[in-house]
């Protein structure tokens, strides 16, 4: 389990680092809210790869049930995502003081924050092993 976590980690952090470098090229044609949905879709796709290959080694099963799956647990992870980011870039970092990369800051806690309940979704949920058949056994 350790080494699994390890992997999730790190393919989750290049998910993160394309999806955090994405929102700064998409903030050049959107506002800071839609930018942040438009590069978590970056992250989105490299991370289900990342995460279906190398760290479940879930390629046997059907990538149908896979996407979808991947796709609602990473919704709710966007939702975490989008509010951590506002909250922090609109309101609270402003309060602290904090002008100076804002929105970078407030976009990079946006994306570690479902970090853990992504993992165990995509664990229990979306790279789950199918139970063996009687005719397996």
């Amino acid at each position: 389990m350790k080494a699994e976590v390890l992997r999730f980690l790190i393919a989750g952090g290049i998910a993160a680092a394309l999806n955090w470098s994405a929102r700064f090229v998409c903030s050049f044609f959107m506002p800071f809210e839609l930018a942040v949905v438009a590069a978590f879709t970056v992250g989105l796709v490299s991370g289900f790869t990342l995460m279906r290959y190398w760290v479940f080694g879930a390629e046997a099963d059907p990538v149908g049930r896979q996407f979808v799956t991947y796709v609602a647990v990473n919704l709710f992870a966007l939702v975490q995502t989008v509010v951590v980011s506002s909250v922090l870039a609109r309101w609270l970092l402003p309060w602290a003081g904090v002008e100076r990369h804002a929105h970078g800051i407030a976009h990079a806690a946006g994306i570690v924050v479902p970090a853990i309940t992504s993992f165990f979704g995509h664990k229990k949920a979306t790279f789950r092993k199918a139970p063996m058949s009687s005719s397996e056994l």
